[in-house]
């Protein structure tokens, strides 16, 4: 059943037409009378286009033109979906236009005329399977009712060319530079067409119409090249030859047709984050199917589909076989125009091919020319005022050969006394020099830094001991006694006072009391005991907060403490030098685009120690690190725990192990000290008004 026909739409329809094509020809004879270089008395046009149905949703578009056309190309836009087929040389004649058809997957097809062809858009719902061919003055687009199970394009050649035999001379492997995996099929013809068939772990080429020699009739293990590619087996079914490439893991697949070739590169699929080296294609995927077509008509094409105006060198010639599928716009424009040695310069929506010298020519003959240009404009003066930034610091970057905006005749100096920069150059070099100067010249952020420097002491120490001995007397008040007791804070009791002999001799050191006891009689001495104690504990605490207000990446020092003077002795003769024991901070903030700080920092708290017979030691207590740092907030730099414990016992030999009785002849100290040093920084970005900027301050 006929669906909608552009042409025909009442009885008059063909009259219509017919009235539409002698207006038509006598607007091409008189186009070529007067532009007879155009060629368009052998130009075409379309006068015709209609739809039929058939079941499964299939739909054949019919192009009609009054005359045979040559074989025409066709690509296809996956998003959307689209199928595009050119007519060269040929004229639009179509009253209308457009056509809608909404049957299958076709919604409409539209019809533009450009240059010397004419487009015809077919705007589909999904791909399908589509094939073009011509007969006589017509050309046929069946369009499948189905998904497309490859992705095709323009399968425009004839059916006679699908029974005619080719043959694969050679299939070759190769790992790439980005491990992947390439398969090079050499043909006999490069007119055959290749189907390809991605699935998720393999990759199906049929090459109708084509045999393949016996020896090339094998299973290809290709595991060693590490490459996403682990076999590959060519085999022949009837009048075709299927080769199936078995791959593992993520990958990503691009063929291409040239000449007698057929490229497939199967390379590993990688994160966006890792591809920073790699080349990055941003334009929407084609696909495309040429058989021995001119390469000017591939750029053209190429061009239009990104809506581009394309001017093409004389100099570029030739013709290309090519097959693309599902590849970016960019990706396969680079193809082709490495394939022939072409290169391309946009400007605005133009683009310029031409072969790579050429353009390289013009390039270094238009450098050329903007320096005769420059080399003979006026230059003019200008003074720049530099309010924040040092105008010597700007100056010397444009005098730089990496950064330089001056021209070979420019020139540029500074007066320190006003700040102001002085330049001689090209008006549109002064306009570049004055844009860099307004986005330099800007206050620096300053930032607060303060740091908090702790030391903590907790010590605890115990100390017990015991003297034991006789004498003469039995007290210090001189009366006898047959036992008696004494009793002293702070020091010993009187009971040694008249002591002889020590038995044993451990008392407590540094004690701060003592019992001493008279515990029998020998003879005409008195038999003495004294028990001595000393307990002392103590906590302390130093706290240090240097503070100081630098600007963004500037280092700022702030240093203070004593300097200790000790003599040295030398050929010269003695000499008083100095050793700094201070309380120092050195850092250099960098504030982050998010408000954040990042500080190089080296901390140090330096105190007097012991008296060395070579002079005064110091302790030393310092941190040197890097940190990122939330505006007001604060942050423990690090710390050190030290803790010293002993637990001494002195004891007379035997005696001292007896039961019982073995304490009077011990001596036990014990001592614990714990020390610990925190280092604290908190960084604060001011406003201008030196306030500090969302701190809490």
């Amino acid at each position: 059943m006929f669906g909608k026909a552009i042409s025909g739409r009442s009885g008059t329809a063909v009259a219509r037409s017919r009235g539409l094509a002698v207006k038509a020809l006598a607007a091409a004879l008189l186009a070529w009378a007067f532009l007879p270089t155009t060629g368009w008395a052998d130009t075409l046009s379309l006068t015709d286009m209609e739809y039929t149905t058939a079941p499964g949703n299939r739909v054949k578009l019919i192009l009609t033109l009054d005359g045979e056309p040559a074989e025409p190309g066709s690509f296809t836009i996956s998003d959307p979906a689209r199928l595009v087929v050119d007519l060269r040389d040929t004229r639009n004649r179509l009253s209308d236009r457009r056509m809608e058809v909404d049957t299958g997957n076709v919604r409409r097809v539209t019809t533009t005329e450009s240059g010397d062809r004419t487009r015809v858009a077919v705007q589909l719902s999904r791909q399908v399977d589509h094939d073009v061919r011509v007969e006589g003055n017509q050309i046929f687009i069946a369009l499948e009712g189905g998904v497309s199970d490859a992705a095709r394009i323009g399968r425009d050649q004839d059916p006679r060319e699908r029974t005619a035999t080719s043959r694969i001379d050679d299939i070759d492997f190769r790992r790439t530079e980005d491990e992947g995996g390439r398969i090079v099929v050499s043909l006999s013809d490069g007119r055959v067409p290749v189907n390809m068939d991605e699935r998720s772990d393999r990759v199906v080429l049929e090459f109708p119409g084509t045999e393949v020699p016996e020896e090339l009739l094998r299973r290809l293990d290709v595991t060693d090249f590490a490459t996403p590619v682990n076999q590959i087996e060519t085999r022949q079914r009837e009048d075709r030859v299927r080769m199936t490439i078995t791959a593992t893991g993520p990958f990503r697949t691009a063929g291409f047709q040239t000449g007698n070739s057929f490229t497939l590169d199967i390379d590993p699929r990688v994160e966006e984050d890792e591809l920073e080296d790699e080349p990055t294609y941003t334009g929407d995927p084609i696909n495309l199917d040429f058989q021995d077509v001119e390469v000017r008509r591939v750029l053209q094409i190429l061009a239009d589909f990104d809506d581009k105006n394309a001017v093409i060198s004389d100099s570029v010639d030739g013709r290309i076989t090519l097959r693309l599928v599902e590849v970016p716009w960019d990706q396969a424009m680079e193809i082709i125009l490495e394939s022939r040695g072409l290169d391309v310069r946009e400007r605005g929506n133009v683009l310029t091919f031409a072969p790579t010298e050429e353009l390289a020519s013009r390039d270094r003959a238009r450098a050329e020319a903007q320096r005769s240009v420059e080399e003979v404009t006026p230059l003019t003066s200008e003074f720049i005022q530099v309010n924040y930034a040092k105008a010597s610091d700007i100056a010397a970057m444009l005098r730089s050969d990496a950064t330089s905006l001056l021209s070979e005749r420019g020139q540029v100096s500074v007066d320190e006394r006003t700040n102001l920069l002085i330049v001689q150059d090209m008006e549109r070099n002064i306009d570049d020099i004055r844009r860099l100067v307004e986005r330099l010249d800007i206050p620096v952020q300053q930032v607060l830094i303060e740091s908090r420097i702790v030391i903590a002491d907790d010590d605890f120490a115990k100390d017990l001991g015991v003297r034991f001995g006789a004498s003469a007397r039995s007290g210090s008040d001189g009366v006898d006694r047959d036992s008696g007791t004494g009793i002293q804070a702070g020091g010993s009791a009187d009971t040694d006072a008249g002591l002889d002999d020590f038995m044993v001799d451990m008392p407590a050191t540094g004690a701060t009391g003592s019992v001493g006891l008279a515990i029998g009689r020998v003879g005409s001495r008195l038999l003495q005991l004294e028990l001595s104690a000393m307990e002392s504990e103590g906590r302390g605490e130093i706290i240090s907060s240097p503070r100081v207000i630098t600007a963004n990446q500037r280092e700022a020092n702030i240093r203070t403490g004593e300097e200790i003077p000790y003599q040295t002795v030398s050929d010269a003769g003695t000499e008083t030098e100095f050793k700094e024991a201070v309380l120092g901070l050195t850092v250099t903030p960098q504030i982050t685009p998010d408000e954040r700080v990042v500080l190089d920092l080296d901390v140090s708290q330096d105190s007097r120690g012991e008296n060395t017979p070579d002079g005064p030691a110091i302790n030393t207590q310092s941190v040197t690190t890097q940190v990122l740092v939330d505006n007001g907030e604060t942050v423990v730099l690090g710390g050190v725990y030290e803790r010293f414990s002993r637990d001494q016992v002195r004891r007379v030999p035997f005696f001292g192990n007896l039961p019982g009785v073995g304490w009077m002849f011990r001596n036990r100290e014990t001592q614990d000290e714990h020390s610990e040093l925190l280092i604290f920084v908190t960084p604060r970005i001011l406003d201008e008004s030196l306030n500090a900027r969302n701190a809490g301050q």
